[in-house]
């Protein structure tokens, strides 16, 4: 009886539970959110290690993931061989954050009203840079960017980021670009 009750629940809890999770599946939106939610813990500086990839696996897209662990793949050869042969030309390196326009990151975002068009979405993200401890203190940054979202069999996934800042030293185009960028000049 006790073994009925159970599975009688267990059937139940996806009706139960999945409009809740149904909800943020179908929602590029809050893909976003759960995009800044893992962003917001890492705070990567360059492309992400593998423990890093990892934890931003769930929220990316398949082909975001694979051009991180391609890029992640190619910079790493790069490193080597300029450790051979330090005077060869610098190859081109992603260096700070690369999920926003700005070098530092992002210490507290909002997302704004996405707007979707069939299976793509895009989302205005409204990002600020606060003085952090051991930082500087200065003036916050603030500034927009876009998350490009696709929908996918798992739900919304963050497939790139256009860096809408404008920044004299920052972040310019796409992340796709950059990472790219980096693939090709594998040697």
């Amino acid at each position: 009886m006790k073994r009925a009750v159970f599975l009688t629940l267990l059937l139940a809890a996806p009706g139960f539970f999945g409009g809740a999770f149904a909800d943020a599946a179908d929602d590029p939106a809050a893909a976003a959110s759960g995009f800044y939610a893992v962003y917001g813990g890492q705070h990567a500086q360059g492309i992400p290690d593998a423990t890093g990839r990892l934890r931003f696996q769930a929220v990316l897209s398949p082909r975001l993931n694979k051009a991180l662990a391609d890029a992640a793949s190619a910079q790493a050869q790069l490193s080597a061989a300029i450790k051979k042969n330090p005077k060869s030309a610098m190859p081109p390196m992603l260096e700070g954050d690369i999920f926003s326009s700005l070098f530092e990151g992002a210490t507290s975002w909002k997302v704004g009203a996405c707007v979707q068009q069939g299976s793509g979405a895009r989302c205005p993200v409204a990002l600020t840079h606060a003085a952090t401890p051991g930082e500087r203190a200065q003036k916050p940054a603030n500034w927009n960017d876009t998350l490009v979202l696709v929908a996918t069999p798992q739900g919304w996934k963050v497939d790139d980021v256009i860096y809408d800042a404008g920044f004299a030293l920052g972040n310019t185009g796409r992340l796709t670009d950059m990472l790219s960028m980096v693939i090709a000049a594998n040697p």
